[in-house]
């Protein structure tokens, strides 16, 4: 006889701080300034036709997000950590088949493989350099979050349909209950980040910055 699915259980939880962690995904100098290597190759008029929409809501509105998430969380108690496309190696030959492919190297200890200074990382913050798309894949976050007591992961970050999409299966696989904050990610277009959202849906529960920041100001 199959057991009946416990009708309790659901991703609708709010946060208890101290079992949560914010994770920040490759928000960094690499993939989110016009000087990054992503973008350092292309003429202005190139730039601007093809990366133009996503710079200009990145600063104007999901910088910001990202900015509030990470003083409400510090300010909650709420664990607060960062990972980085970013090498081992200088020439980047221990980097998934997938990125070699792909083409690009964030050389270790690079300007490109740090976080940005608009969410830069306090002295005692975690970041973690990763080679693949999923960080769970390429580092070894899992042990580090069940080291911390980490139940609840909250992500946000670059790129919505990629690497954001990625932690979050594998986050909800092993186990963690996933917050996703929907303006606090991006990705290279509205219609691809929307398309994303609705995806990955079944895996996480979806919030709002303003949201998230409210349900931490009431407490658990």
């Amino acid at each position: 006889m199959i057991a009946d699915v416990d009708k309790t259980l659901t991703r609708e939880v709010a946060l208890v701080p101290e079992q949560s962690a914010l994770l920040f995904i490759d928000v960094q100098n690499f993939s989110a300034k016009r000087e990054g290597a992503e973008f350092n190759h292309l003429s202005d008029a190139e730039f601007e036709e093809t990366y133009g929409w996503f710079f200009s809501e990145l600063y104007d509105r999901v910088v910001p997000n990202m900015q509030a998430m990470q003083t409400g969380c510090r300010e909650a108690g709420v664990e607060v950590m960062y990972t980085t496309i970013e090498s081992l190696t200088l020439d980047g030959r221990d980097r998934s088949l997938d990125y070699k492919i792909t083409g690009f190297n964030v050389p270790k200890g690079s300007w490109d493989g740090k976080v940005i200074d608009e969410i830069a990382a306090g002295t005692d913050e975690i970041i973690l350099p990763k080679t693949s798309s999923s960080v769970f894949v390429s580092t070894h976050i899992d042990y580090i979050l069940r080291n911390l007591g980490v139940r609840q992961l909250v992500l946000c970050g670059l790129i919505t349909d990629q690497c954001v999409e990625s932690a979050i299966r594998d986050a909800c696989d092993l186990g963690y209950l996933v917050t996703q904050v929907t303006d606090a990610c991006l990705t290279y277009s509205m219609d691809r980040h929307e398309t994303s959202l609705r995806a990955i849906k079944g895996y996480c529960r979806q919030v709002t910055t303003q949201q998230l920041l409210d349900e931490l100001s009431r407490g658990p």
